[in-house]
Order: C-alpha cells, then structure tokens, then sequence
C-alpha cells in the first residue's frame, strides 16, 4: 500500500520524466575532463585546497588559444573562458557546456555536534533531536568556523575576479537549508560583479541535502526563510512547509539521483548561462557529480569546486526507467545509546524504533512506506 508521502515523493520526482516523455527527448550529461585537478584520479580530496590550487585549474595549453599565446596577459582563466566559449560556438545546438561552480556550505553546529558525540552516536540518537541545550542543529546555522570558511570564499573570489579575471557567475541557486543561505550570502556579498549579473540566488527545493531522519535535513518553512532573505526568489510552487522530511523515512541514494537528475534538468532546460553557482551540501553535491559522470570527490566544509559540464539533448526516448525510488525506515534509539558502533549498528536502551510523531513546524504528518 502507498502511502500519502510515497504519492507525494513520487509525483515530485517524476515531473522530468513526464516532461521527457511529452517532447521525445532527455538530458545526457558527462564531465568534460582534463581541465580540473578534482577531475584527475590522482588529486586527493581531503587535502584538497581550492585556494591554492586556483579552484583546481590546470595549467595547460586549449585548442582556442590564439597563436603565441604565450607573450599576451590572458591569465589561465581568461584562456579558459575563451576555451569553454569555443566549446560551445562549435557544437551543435542540441549540445551544451556549462562550467558549475559547487560549493559545500560552511561548517554548521551538525558538524560540530557530529565530531563531538562521534559519527556512530550522532547517527544513533543525536542526529534525531533538534539540539543538546547548548547548541541547536535542527536546519542547522553556521557556527563561527562556518562563517570564517564562507568569508575564505569571499575574499578568494574577491582575489580571482580581481586578479586572474575570472568570469564572475551569471546565475546563483541555493538549497533551502539555513547553511546553504548563509554560506551563499557571505561568499558573494560585497563583491565586484557586472551590474547584469547580480548575486541573487534563486532558492531551489532539489539542492537541499539528502533527507535523512537528521533534524538538520529538515528545512524551515517558506516565511521563515523569506524573512531571512526577502529579497531572494523561490523557484515556482515552493512550498511554505516542509512536505519531504518526516523524521521517519530516510531518501535512499537512487532517490536522491532521481532529485539530482530532475534538477539540473531544470537548470540546463531553462537557464541559458555558462557560468552557473550552486551552493549545496556535501551529500547533494555528490549525488549530482554522479549524475554528471564525475569521479566521486567529497568536498570539505566552505569549500568550492568547478567543474565543465558537457550536456547532449537526445532527441529518442531513453529506455524505460523508474521516475521514482524508494526511501527506506531508519531505526534509531529514542534515548542516548548505550554503545555505537561504526557499522551503522546502533545498540540502545530499549528497541531501535523510528520516531513516529510530527515535530513543530514540520508540516503535515505522512506515515512510513509499507
């Protein structure tokens, strides 16, 4: 039997699936590598330092560059731009480069919370409350190293939009999570950008993090970011209550694709710049490399990553595939556990039993899938 939220999960997902089957064609999407030291399978993600690295671009020779490239001024990222603007110039009409700079929101009072207790005693019960009577994590904040992570951001664009002139992003987008909305308003706050191309991030439902039963993957309600940042647009339909999170059921990682695949959908269908940002998390950030073929590569807290995006609009219908997956219960303790362990086992006081009640401002109450 489907449930209410199993309906609602699922016709969520499945708008791009019915919108690929109306006009006969769908979205491949690849990474276009050789460009990028987060590409390169040698490039080690945890130390990786966007900062040093000059967001990972490789310095190297394009086809575009114009003979004796080597006695002009044009900084590598100038010769980049002309390489990705040739990219597109020369291909076909249904073939698409976008550069997509991901960035991982700064750390929050979850990930502080998460190092403190130990990730097994997090995911066992901490996770599950809103906070410990010192700090709350339910649709978490910055803590102060989150904010000094985001304005590291601010002043390395400040830095690159200055000195190695790159292209500033012609559009934002943003998850609805409170981390997101601040890592995104400290990075591009204050900057130099062409007056045509402001930072206003428009707030997108399907950049949130994959919804676990984490009180910090619950989002606030639409007035309550609205009254945050009211000046910064929702995408069309966005809900005033959270209709996703139930503190019962937990998105399983080909759901969150599907989530992923419907919205770059959205964002190739419908935008038509090159030069995109997305502020994200490290969950959704990696389902969406994924999607685009990347290699798998976890981003740090604040940190930032581009990465050239090659989309092929294909006129046949793809082979039938599922529009919906399913999400799976996620047993926890109702009290501390007595111990964790790192295989995701939790042994606790009494049984591992889902928390079944609707938490304040969670919005409507959807039973598990069964």
């Amino acid at each position: 039997m489907m449930s209410r939220f199993s309906l609602l999960a699922g016709s969520l997902l499945s708008l791009t699936a019915q919108a690929q089957a109306q006009n006969g064609s769908y979205i491949q999407y690849s990474t276009v590598t050789g460009y990028f030291l987060q590409d390169e399978p040698s490039t080690n993600a945890t130390t990786f330092d966007y900062t040093s690295t000059n967001f990972g671009l490789i310095n190297r020779t394009y086809p575009s560059d114009p003979c004796g490239y080597g006695s002009t001024n044009l900084t590598q990222w100038q010769r980049f731009t002309r390489q990705v603007y040739t990219l597109n110039l020369e291909s076909p009409s249904n073939i698409d480069y976008k550069v997509l700079f991901m960035g991982r929101h700064g750390e929050g009072y979850h990930n502080a919370a998460q190092t403190f207790y130990g990730t097994p005693a997090w995911n066992c019960y901490w996770a599950e409350v809103d906070g410990n009577g010192t700090a709350i994590w339910a649709d978490a904040h910055l803590d102060p190293a989150g904010i000094a992570q985001a304005q590291t951001a601010n002043a390395f664009w400040a830095h690159e939009l200055a000195v190695q002139m790159i292209p500033a992003p012609q559009t934002y987008y943003t998850s609805p999570l409170y981390r997101c909305l601040q890592t995104a308003n400290i990075t591009f706050s204050g900057l130099d950008l062409p007056a045509s191309q402001p930072f206003l991030p428009l707030i997108k439902h399907g950049l949130r993090e994959g919804i676990s039963i984490h009180t910090c993957d619950r989002r606030s309600n639409r007035s309550v970011i609205h009254a945050a940042v009211p000046s910064w647009p929702f995408e069309p339909g966005f809900p005033e209550y959270d209709q996703l999170w139930n503190g019962v059921t937990a998105e399983t990682s080909s759901a969150q694709a599907v989530r992923s695949k419907k919205v770059l959908d959205d964002i190739f269908g419908a935008d038509p710049s090159t030069w995109i940002s997305i502020t994200s998390h490290s969950g959704e950030i990696g389902s969406i490399l994924s999607v685009l073929g990347h290699q798998p590569f976890s981003l740090n807290t604040g940190a930032v990553i581009p990465v050239l995006v090659r989309a092929e609009t294909v006129k046949e219908q793809p082979s039938p595939t599922t529009s919906s997956q399913p999400w799976t219960v996620s047993p926890h303790c109702t009290s501390p556990p007595l111990t964790s362990i790192n295989n995701g086992a939790c042994v606790c006081q009494g049984s591992a039993m889902p928390v079944t009640t609707t938490l304040p401002g969670s919005g409507p109450t959807y039973a598990a899938r069964v």
